[in-house]
Parts: C-alpha cells; sequence; structure tokens
C-alpha cells in the first residue's frame, strides 16, 4: 500500500453527510461534461443558489481562473477513486492485483529458494546463510573433517547465493474510447469514462512504471489529457441522410460532421504512442458500440454511411499490422442496443485476425471486464481463436 503526505490545509474531516453534495455534483460532471461547469459558473449570478457555488469552491472541486470555472486536482482525483472503488467491487474474487511474470527475475517479491549469484546482482539479494553454508561445506571438503582447517573461513565467488525473485515487466497500454454520436445512448460515454479513469487511478497507484493514454475517437481521434477526461463526451449527430458519402482532408477534418467512427486512425494514433513508450509489454484497448463508419486512405478521411466494406479492410489492415508488432488488442463491444447485433460479426473478426481478446458486454459490465484484462493480461499474453 502506497501514502501520501501532504500539509495540512485545516478542512475538518468530511463525513458523509457533507459528500452528498460532491457526489451529486460529480456524477453530473460525467453526465454533462462542460456543460456542468457553465451551469455552476451561473450559480455565481443566482443569489438563491450562490451558496451551492461557494461550498463548491470551499471544498476545492472548483476553481476559477480566467473567469472560467474547471476542476481542480482534487476533483480529478475523487472522481478517479470513486471510479476505482465501483469497478473493485463488482470484481469476482481471485482477480489478481499485480503483474508479476511467471517466471522469476529482478525487483520482485522474495521468492521460495535461492540460486547462485550473478555479476551484476543486487548486493541486498544475497542470501547470507546460503553462502556461509556453501564456504563452511567447502572448507570442511578441503581439510577433510578436521575442525582445525575450518578456520579462518574465507569465501569464493562459487559460494554466494541470492535470493529468487518474482520478475515484474512494466506495461505500456492505451484506451481508444469511442465517442461517436450512438455513445450518447444508455449512458455508454459515462461508463466508458469511469472506466478509464479507474483504470488511470489503478496504474498511479500499484503500478508506477506502467504508462497509460487516452485517446478519444469519432471523425477525428485526439489524444485526451487526464484531467479533461471527465469532461469529455459524445460528438452530437449532425447529418441524417441514408446514404453518405464524403471525401475530407485530412487537415479539414476538424470541419467535417463529427459523429463518424474512425477507428482506423484512432489506431494509427495508438500505434504511435507505443512506440514511443518504454514497456515491455503494450496493449490497445478498444471500446466501441459500432462499426468503422470512416477510414484514412493517403491525405483524406472518407466518411461512409452505411458502413462499408472498405473501412472494414482498412480497420482491419491497421490492427494486424499493429498485432504483428507483438501488442496485444483487447476490444469491448458495448451490446446495450439488442435489436442492431449485425456489426459485432467485425469485432469478432478483429479478434479472430489480431489474435487478440474480444468481449461483449453491456456499458454497465465494461469497467469489470476492462479491468480484469488488464490484470491479467499484464501476467501473460493471451490467444483466443
Amino acid at each position: 500500500m502506497r501514502y501520501r503526505y501532504r500539509e495540512f490545509d485545516g478542512r475538518p474531516f468530511a463525513f458523509q453527510s457533507d459528500l452528498e453534495l460532491t457526489g451529486v455534483f460529480l456524477d453530473l460532471v460525467l453526465t454533462w461534461g462542460d456543460e456542468a461547469l457553465r451551469a455552476a459558473g451561473q450559480l455565481e449570478h443566482d443569489p438563491e443558489h450562490s451558496d451551492l457555488l461557494r461550498e463548491l469552491l470551499d471544498q476545492g472541486l472548483l476553481e476559477k481562473v480566467r473567469g472560467r470555472f474547471r476542476l481542480t486536482p482534487r476533483a480529478i482525483h475523487a472522481l478517479q477513486k470513486r471510479a476505482l472503488m465501483e469497478v473493485f467491487s463488482r470484481l469476482r474474487p481471485g482477480s489478481r492485483d499485480g503483474h508479476a511474470a511467471e517466471q522469476s527475475g529482478p525487483a520482485g517479491e522474495r521468492l521460495e529458494g535461492t540460486r547462485p549469484y550473478q555479476f551484476g546482482d543486487p548486493v541486498s539479494e544475497i542470501d547470507l546463510h546460503a553462502t556461509l553454508r556453501n564456504a563452511l561445506r567447502r572448507a570442511v571438503e578441503r581439510s577433510g573433517g578436521r575442525a582445525g582447517g575450518l578456520l579462518p573461513l574465507k569465501l569464493a565467488w562459487d559460494d554466494f547465493e541470492r535470493y529468487q525473485t518474482e520478475a515484474h515487466s512494466a506495461c505500456s497500454t492505451v484506451v481508444l474510447i469511442d465517442c461517436s454520436g450512438s455513445m450518447g445512448r444508455f449512458g455508454r460515454y459515462v461508463q466508458a469514462k469511469k472506466c478509464a479513469m479507474a483504470l488511470t487511478a489503478l496504474i498511479r497507484q500499484r503500478f508506477p512504471f506502467d504508462t497509460i493514454d487516452l485517446i478519444a475517437f469519432a471523425t477525428t481521434a485526439e489524444i485526451v489529457p487526464e484531467e479533461r477526461l471527465p469532461l469529455l463526451m459524445p460528438k452530437p449527430v449532425t447529418l441524417y441522410d441514408p446514404q453518405i458519402h464524403m471525401r475530407v482532408p485530412l487537415h479539414r477534418l476538424d470541419e467535417a460532421p463529427p459523429h463518424f467512427t474512425n477507428l482506423h486512425l484512432g489506431l494509427l494514433k495508438a500505434a504511435r504512442l507505443l512506440e514511443r513508450r518504454g514497456g515491455e509489454n503494450r496493449m490497445i484497448f478498444i471500446i466501441t458500440d459500432g462499426q468503422p463508419t470512416a477510414h484514412v486512405q493517403g491525405d483524406y478521411a472518407y466518411l461512409i454511411y452505411p458502413p462499408d466494406e472498405r473501412s472494414h479492410v482498412a480497420t482491419l489492415r491497421e490492427a494486424f499490422l499493429i498485432s504483428r508488432r507483438d501488442v496485444r488488442i483487447c476490444t469491448f463491444a458495448l451490446t446495450d442496443d439488442y435489436w442492431d447485433m449485425d456489426w459485432l460479426g467485425f469485432v469478432d473478426e478483429l479478434g479472430r485476425l489480431t489474435r487478440g481478446v474480444t468481449f461483449h458486454c453491456a456499458s454497465g459490465d465494461l469497467s469489470a471486464c476492462v479491468m480484469e484484462s488488464y490484470l491479467s493480461g499484464r501476467r501473460k499474453r493471451t490467444y483466443l481463436s
């Protein structure tokens, strides 16, 4: 267990009655994003509710910068902690909480048994009892059992032994979060944000050598800073035509209709991020509720609806190339819309092609699936045929 020490700010301990406003406010932020912050700002000019805003400021959940309200680091930490506790309350008993490898190695917990000391091993891991026992056995053999020949006891290089320890390895993870227009149904985006925040909190607290990056993808794909994750919202649907086929230059993609599903571009950015990370293990988590409706070709992005085979092939090809670089791909398909399940064929094909892991789950079960996949997949690679 890790502890954090900071200077006491003089605030009294918060009881349950004091946390009710905090919980309601944090839920509003997850559900409405920037709209919740704008609504909180309007309380400043409302005499009837100005006390609520003052209380949020006093609790350190909000701060005003350049005339605009934003979440404080304390609020971000509270959101992550709530999400993590919610996830672990749903995990099945027996889920592993560590990333220990199956073989022995440096930097982990001590195991039973010893092995010969090798050049470069830490001196602190030398087993003194085993080392002295080896030296004494060698002295007895040299003296022929005469007590007078045992002293002085001299240590040779071959006498040294060290403790066995678990092998620990670092993991680099990228979470791709679908923010297309359909993610607004059934509160899927709220569960996706909670999942990403819980995973971030777990890595920060228990696996400090691991890295996690968050990418939101819709028509375009962008890296989401940790402090902006609670405010992430699905893109609004702006086109309702039964058939759409658009070609947009990549440098003007921000001007295109925002609600398409460009998983291809998300994978491209995730691969570039992982190339800069140093983890021995690399994973990509894809959270989506539909098949691709966009892809990148050359200097253009193609936005196509209904979903087209060209977008499927481009996305599958990129995922296959990434998996060939020893990256484990886990796909989490949100299946709340039981009336439209045809798109799951694409997800199954993605899992087979990349020899990855595919989960079909409701949005309420997403966090538990992601957490268990992270904790288990970090220990060993798993392939499902």
